[in-house]
């Protein structure tokens, strides 16, 4: 017997972003949060400095946006310009390079010295606050907490790099302190995570899963805290362990 139901799934689109009359990337995403993935792209791909370097952007109908810069600011979008998409499973697209990484990103902060306890208290209560998640099953979530293991913002999508870039563009909006703060993901830690996390300025990152070699040679070279399998009490810490208390 057969029973015929219906089921959400998750939505995932092309989004476009200009810089004048240049497109620079298309990313295949979730819908929704749009001005804080374009924010914090911009900055996680290193096309600004900070967020001072940005305007509001301009959504220009029919998936396309213009990413806008503040007064004075002025970059070539040439240099920017993606030979390919970015697909919901893809975040560097050609820019595996740590080289490439490491004259973007500055010296992390020192950061946050964060208690053995508090790392295994995140996934839980990211976990309460996924409800894109609950009603698919099929979206990725990013988190940021304080080093009380508070949590300060949450954003999900069907690409993990575009969580983590919402959720980078939502503290921009928020004005929160980067650098004091602890990036959470709900999947495995790969190189594309560790980069953004990187040129963003975030010092703790932590995910459900393991960690990628790639990610984890990234996060030794730039002094990144990194930590995987957090969840059900335990975690393994594979780069600054200094960080974890």
């Amino acid at each position: 017997m057969s029973i015929d139901t219906t089921d959400l799934v998750a939505l995932e689109e092309p989004l476009e972003i200009r810089l004048g009359d240049v497109p620079i990337a298309v990313l295949m995403r979730t819908p929704g949060d749009d001005p804080d993935l374009i924010r914090g792209f911009a900055v996680t791909e290193a096309i600004v400095l900070g967020p001072h370097e940005l305007g509001e952007p301009v959504d220009l109908g029919e998936g396309r946006w213009e990413l806008v810069l503040a007064a004075g600011v002025v970059i070539d979008p040439e240099q920017f310009r993606r030979n390919l998409y970015s697909s919901s499973s893809c975040g560097v697209c050609g820019k595996a390079s740590i080289d490439a990484v490491l004259i973007a990103a500055a010296d992390l902060p020192p950061g946050p010295i964060v208690p053995v306890e508090v790392l295994n208290r995140l996934s839980a209560v990211m976990r309460d606050h996924q409800a894109g998640f609950d009603a698919t099953g099929s979206l990725h979530a990013a988190a940021l907490f304080n080093a009380a293991g508070e949590l300060l913002t949450i954003r999900e999508d069907i690409g993990r790099h575009n969580a983590v870039d919402k959720v980078v563009g939502a503290a921009m909006t928020e004005r929160l302190d980067l650098a004091a703060s602890i990036l959470f993901v709900s999947g495995r830690v790969s190189f594309e995570i560790s980069q953004k996390a990187a040129v963003a300025g975030i010092p703790v990152v932590c995910g459900v899963s393991a960690a990628s070699s790639l990610a984890i040679d990234l996060a030794a070279r730039v002094g990144l805290t990194l930590a995987g399998f957090v969840r059900e009490g335990s975690l393994v810490v594979y780069t600054r362990p200094d960080r974890v208390g």
